[in-house]
């Protein structure tokens, strides 16, 4: 009888919280199969159906965000209006569903157990013992539901990085499997993305590495209820109905995603595959309105069939892993669909840039972009570069410390002031043409400290820029510490570089061009987190119009 009491006292799943239904994205046998695009591809078709989607991150490891990484560890980092530090993963969703993400669609192990301990510090578990399970798991169990307890969204879309089996994963698999128990099996799903490999060898593709994730996924409570697998061959029905019966879900649950010509296809894949009509039957949604992707097609056609073809010179320190420079690379994309253009990248290091190598290492190029980046490798490089295009009239983007770089090669070579540098690269500068900002002076730890964010910037009419964006007042995203110094400013437009972009609070300069040169501009912030399919940045569309006016001359 005790024991009976004991289960009527249990708390019941909760179905009444909110309207919002949850989809899970886990990934199996190997890293780096696609769940961000998968997550991104179906997100669009949802959205493309009437319905209000987002979708977030959660990191598995203790890093409070990407912002101190490596970019060789983990590519780029992206950031959002909000000034959050976050995982390049959620560019994919932005460039997709073209709406902005925020602080709460990217949560990391750290960020879950800082939360945590600070309030065991605080008092707030009133003395009792601080475990994985509850505390943990329910404060995963909050930032999940954190953009769905807003009401602005029908589904959201987690997913779970890493790969099942790694221990680090093990308290988010063991939160969705208590979120499917609360919520009920039509408000929260899950997808696991696995890999179905083909040996050649036997010539045949193989279901046991996916049997095996699966399995894996399943001893810690949570079985799967759509099946995506990645593969370079057609998985046939035969492979199908194999792993419905050995996984445990119906054959029309099992959803191929073949290699794909482009990221950009992979929502046409899925839905020809159904992806989007099996996840609203999961989740008991209508399925009347159909997606149409007029817009998205229309870039599609473009992008796949261009009229013209450019190259341009991306010059950075991290051009060894290409994902140090995503949102770069996407943003090229779109503004090359925006002008019916190809634009292939010649992807160069700035540490391998001297003066005396530069005009055969950019010959032939159509543009130059200089990349952003921290501390003094490769800077020499990125000067080199600057001065090269600047006075062989190459269209030029500088973004952050390239735009630093223009102004340093500018305040050398014509200014004339030898020692012209930033104080990142040299403290004791003679002329610190960069400067750290004031606020920053008193700043000792890294983290999150930088100016992050969203900030407005008013432009000059007879400018560049405003050609471009056809607005005076601008928001764009910023992270950095240096600034230019102000101090140089009146020198430096005597002398034909123009400030035609100044925050209208602080008087910092955010834009610099060259009047006299085709197509020169430096920009501070970072245009290349705003650009999406459906809005091309203006900054990234202008430059390639440039350059694809060069490459015609």
């Amino acid at each position: 009888m005790s024991r009976l009491i004991d289960f009527l006292l249990l708390p019941k799943p909760n179905n009444t919280m909110n309207n919002t239904k949850y989809v899970f994205v886990t990934g199996g046998v190997t890293s780096s199969l696609g769940k961000g695009i998968i997550a991104a591809s179906l997100a669009k078709l949802l959205q493309e159906r009437g319905y209000s989607v987002t979708i977030q991150k959660l990191d598995p490891y203790i890093n409070i965000d990407p912002g101190t990484l490596n970019p060789y560890e983990h590519g780029e980092c992206y950031v959002t209006d909000d000034g959050a530090e976050t995982d390049l993963d959620l560019g994919h969703y932005e460039r997709f569903l073209n709406i902005p993400t925020s602080q709460a669609n990217n949560v990391t192990t750290g960020r879950i157990y800082q939360s945590v301990i600070n309030k065991e510090r605080k008092g707030e578990f009133l003395g009792k013992t601080v475990q994985v399970i509850p505390h943990i798991t329910d404060e995963i169990k909050h930032r999940i539901q954190i953009l769905g307890n807003t009401g602005d969204y029908d589904i959201v879309i987690t997913e779970i990085g890493g790969t099942i089996g790694d221990i680090e994963s093990l308290p988010y698999i063991e939160a969705v499997r208590q979120m499917q128990w609360e919520l009920g099996e039509e408000n929260a799903i899950v997808i696991h993305l696995t890999l179905v490999p083909y040996l050649s060898a036997a010539g045949e593709l193989k279901t046991k590495p996916t049997q095996h994730s699966v399995k894996m996924l399943m001893q810690s409570g949570v079985s799967p209820d759509i099946l995506v697998c990645r593969s370079e061959h057609e998985i046939n029905d035969t492979i199908k109905r194999k792993l419905a019966l050995f996984c445990n879900v119906k054959k029309q649950d099992v959803i191929q995603s073949l290699d794909a010509e482009t990221i950009y296809d992979v929502p046409n894949m899925m839905f020809d595959e159904g992806l989007d009509y099996v996840v609203l039957e999961k989740l008991r949604l209508s399925t009347r309105k159909q997606p149409k992707l007029k817009a998205w097609n229309k870039f599609l056609d473009k992008h796949k069939n261009p009229t013209s073809t450019i190259e341009i010179g991306l010059v950075g320190k991290y051009v060894e892993l290409h994902d140090s420079y995503k949102s770069i690379t996407e943003a090229f994309i779109h503004a090359g669909a925006a002008n019916k253009t190809k634009v292939n990248v010649r992807w160069i290091h700035s540490e391998q840039l001297t003066p005396e190598n530069a005009a055969a290492s950019l010959q032939g190029l159509n543009g130059v972009l200089v990349a952003p980046g921290f501390g003094d490798r490769g800077i020499e490089g990125k000067i080199a570069a600057v001065q090269y295009v600047r006075e062989n009239n190459i269209p030029f983007l500088g973004i952050c410390l390239g735009m630093q770089m223009a102004v340093i090669e500018f305040a050398r070579n014509v200014l004339k002031l030898d020692m012209a540098n930033s104080t990142e690269m040299n403290p004791e500068v003679k002329h610190p043409v960069i400067n750290l900002m004031e606020e920053q002076k008193e700043v000792t730890e890294k983290g999150g400290t930088m100016r992050l964010g969203a900030w407005d910037c008013q432009l000059t009419q007879d400018s560049k820029v405003f050609q471009a964006y056809k607005e005076e007042l601008i928001s764009e995203r910023h992270r950095h510490r240096y600034e230019f110094n102000n101090k140089y400013k009146e020198q430096i437009e005597a002398a034909g570089m123009k400030a035609t972009g100044v925050n209208p609070k602080t008087g910092l300069v955010e834009i610099v061009e060259v009047p006299t040169h085709p197509w020169f501009v430096g920009v501070q912030y970072h245009p290349e987190y705003k650009s999406t399919v459906l809005n091309p940045h203006p900054l990234f569309v202008d430059f390639i119009k440039a350059s694809l006016k060069h490459s015609k001359k």
